[in-house]
């Protein structure tokens, strides 16, 4: 499936107009855009565009907060013996990191530990307790992050062990039980905040014990991990989401840690950061060490003090990224190759495929890129030896794959996650049952409209309102993610200046013409197929592009077809 297979569909606008006189500061594409994202009076136009530290609320009134801040500080005062226990992406390892720096000042050495993605799955296990209790000291108070939720049964053993346990996660509860622990401080068990991170949970933590008792600390200081974990995480970017990440991009251009810096060198960053460098370029460099089953080297480079252990584990973990990269690679060619014999895209409702040759530690990578290709609820399994699946699932708008799991639990081992984004354990011999079960759901839950791939765009522009002075008053707008998505533009009736220049990897540079009106497009990808006849209709988002010292507004054609 190609994009010009895709529809084109325009994203919801208020019955505000773009000419609204609420913004009269505001060039009117800039309008049209803050109105769509429900911003219609220049009090939330403020916050949204300039989001303000002094807005963060009250850490107090987050679930069990002042349970989990009592806790800690009892295990600070009797210098009791803590282990924070961590998932191994980047929310998790940045978490761990936060937490540690955060009761480090007040004189507690906290022990870290994090899972093997392979051998001990997602999540607390008994398996990754038994290695953290062999490996270290038997903890007074274990401290889950990111991770703990709808840990039940690890959580009672632990009580049971007497150890203290204190949850730190975003992710959803269970719909009837809750783990018997001393706290669990995730806003999905309450209405505000719920689209935090765990490293924006550990932060208010943070917050809250130094309002608490006060110590000489800047908490800022620790806004680029927690700035990296929001965006890699793929949650929204509203609210004190988005306050977090303006700042932390900031700080994230000057950031005294090591690792980090070591990490924008390798990346190939020369400025500030972009969200989409943290997410593209940072964050799966510090994720592919979870993937490719050495966690700790993505922990020990965000802790080193060392200039030279960082840019030796910068180069660690690029290579690992490139494994990563190959990896994905096969897969996604063994499962092109199985889509088109057991594949119809106009009739099947989701895609499960599962093989034995699959490496863990990428399916969830692939699973993302086959949704998006084929707008379908997506699970990809790794069966090791013994057919044992661990496999990563991503959804399409209006199915929660959290729901999904547990309408399908008599099939699989475990199950759970985020609404579009989840983890599952199943039996080799069930996935057929899986597959079926899966569908159903999704059948039942989601029209035949609704699962059409489609691309949405913002609103119509002419080429001769596109300019750098746009562009000041655009990036107000940033950053991009998710609930705050990139700009679409469309532009109809598009002319070619000259040939297209073909780069690299079938990406093309394109001089295009709107009414004399000329702008420079890339086009990634677009040498792969024949391009339509002439005139175009085309779907593109804008930046800057500096080349030679030279800066100038650049489109980056998303999807392009013959003029209707």
């Amino acid at each position: 499936m190609h994009f010009s297979d895709f529809r084109w569909i325009q994203r919801a606008v208020s019955f505000y107009t773009a000419d609204n006189d609420s913004f009269p500061e505001y060039p009117a594409i800039v309008k049209q855009l803050l109105i769509q994202r429900g911003i219609v009076d220049e009090k939330n136009a403020e916050a949204f565009l300039y989001p303000k530290l002094r807005d963060l609320a009250d850490p107090f009134l987050m679930p069990d907060m002042q349970l989990a801040v009592d806790r800690l500080l009892q295990a600070i005062d009797k210098k009791e013996e803590v282990c924070i226990y961590g998932d191994y992406d980047v929310d998790g390892i940045s978490s761990i990191t936060i937490l540690s720096r955060i009761l480090r000042v007040y004189g507690l050495q906290a022990r870290a530990f994090i899972p093997i993605r392979g051998s001990e799955g997602y999540g607390l296990s008994f398996c990754a307790l038994e290695r953290c209790f062999r490996e270290g000291p038997k903890p007074d108070l274990l401290i889950t992050v990111d991770c703990g939720t709808v840990s039940l049964e690890e959580i009672a053993y632990l009580k049971k062990s007497g150890i203290d346990v204190i949850v730190a996660d975003h992710h959803e509860p269970h719909p009837d039980e809750r783990p018997d622990c001393i706290a669990i401080v995730n806003p999905k068990c309450g209405k505000d905040w719920t689209y935090l991170c765990a490293a924006g949970v550990v932060f208010k933590i943070g917050h809250a014990l130094m309002k608490t008792r006060s110590v000489s600390y800047d908490l800022k200081s620790l806004l680029d991990l927690v700035a990296m974990a929001t965006i890699s995480d793929i949650v929204p970017l509203i609210g004190e989401n988005r306050i977090f990440v303006r700042h932390g991009l900031n700080l994230f251009s000057k950031s005294e840690n090591y690792g980090l810096s070591a990490l924008k060198k390798i990346s190939g960053i020369q400025d500030r950061p972009s969200a989409s460098d943290m997410g593209y370029r940072i964050g799966p460099r510090i994720n592919a060490a979870g993937r490719m089953d050495v966690p700790e080297d993505a922990y020990r480079i965000l802790n080193t003090e060392s200039l030279q252990e960082a840019e030796d584990l910068a180069c660690r973990l690029d290579n690992y990224n490139r494994q990563r990269q190959a990896y994905e690679n096969k897969i996604r060619a063994e499962a092109a190759d199985e889509l088109l014999i057991n594949f119809d895209p106009n009739n099947d409702a989701v895609i499960v495929l599962g093989s034995r040759n699959w490496h863990h530690g990428v399916v969830g990578i692939v699973a993302s890129r086959l949704m998006r290709q084929y707008h379908k609820p997506t699970f990809i399994i790794s069966f090791d030896k013994d057919g044992i699946g661990k496999g990563s699932g991503r959804s399409i708008p209006g199915i929660s794959l959290v729901e999904a799991l547990r309408s399908c639990s008599d099939h699989l081992i475990k199950g759970g996650g985020h609404a579009m984004a989840a983890g599952l354990s199943i039996e080799e011999q069930k996935l057929p049952e899986f597959r079926k079960a899966f569908s159903e759901y999704v059948r039942n839950h989601s029209s035949e409209e609704d699962r059409i791939p489609q691309m949405t765009y913002d609103t119509e522009v002419h080429f001769s309102q596109l300019n750098l002075a746009l562009l000041d008053h655009y990036d107000l707008l940033q950053p991009f993610g998710n609930a705050n998505p990139e700009p679409v533009f469309l532009s109809k009736n598009i002319f070619s200046e000259d040939l297209p220049f073909y780069m690299k990897n079938q990406h093309l540079r394109l001089v295009l013409n709107q009414e004399d009106s000329i702008q420079q497009a890339i086009y990634f990808g677009g040498g792969e197929h024949p391009l339509p006849e002439e005139p175009w209709d085309i779907l593109y988002t804008i930046d800057r592009n500096t080349f030679r010292g030279k800066t100038s507004l650049q489109l980056t054609i998303q999807d392009l077809r013959s003029a209707k």
